[in-house]
């Protein structure tokens, strides 16, 4: 499986080096993107940008628009925008890319591959609510890394473990320690 994970500059990019952790174990070829925004906030997650690139199979420059992953004929199973940024989500929702981040994302679409964007931001404006219908009518997944209480956590890494577990589900990637609901 091969895979293209963005990070764009929302907060939240732990959600982004949960991501490259669990792929990196269930062995999925990562193609990782990072905007200059996230550059700027992946500080949060105490790592430093190369330490993040270093999860990754791939890194590829947010300016190299000539990257494969800019083009439909490099066949991925999907993509993931972990955080999403309200820009970048703009920028995919009206098909106009600025970036490598939002071109490959924009290249997903066009080829009909999953595009799950975990869009980081609140409260929402319209003009957010309308960008995420406009990126779902595309075929895009908006999901939102929301905290789930199904089975209560013990701690803020499960509840990130969870969130990133139910993305990869998104895109066909069992992740063993994803807790389903059973019912009562």
């Amino acid at each position: 499986m091969k895979l293209i994970i963005g990070i764009s500059g929302a907060t939240g990019g732990i959600y982004a080096v949960r991501l490259l952790e669990k792929l990196r174990r269930l062995e999925v070829e990562t193609h990782l993107v990072i905007s200059q925004g996230a550059r700027l906030t992946l500080p949060e997650t105490s790592l430093t940008v190369p330490e993040v690139e270093q999860l990754a199979a791939v890194v590829h420059r947010d300016d190299n628009l000539a990257a494969p992953i800019a083009s439909g004929s490099f066949k991925t199973d999907g993509m993931i925008i972990a955080p999403c940024s309200m820009r970048t989500l703009a920028a995919v929702a009206h098909g106009a890319p600025y970036n490598l981040l939002t071109r490959a994302a924009d290249v997903t679409l066009k080829e009909r591959r999953r595009l799950v964007l975990l869009a980081r931001e609140t409260p929402l404006t319209l003009a957010h609510l309308r960008n995420m219908a406009s990126v779902t009518l595309m075929g895009g997944i908006i999901y939102p890394p929301l905290p789930v209480f199904y089975h209560p956590p013990r701690t803020v890494a499960e509840l990130i473990d969870t969130t990133v577990a139910r993305a990869l589900d998104l895109l066909g990637l069992d992740d063993l320690g994803l807790k389903r609901w059973a019912g009562r």
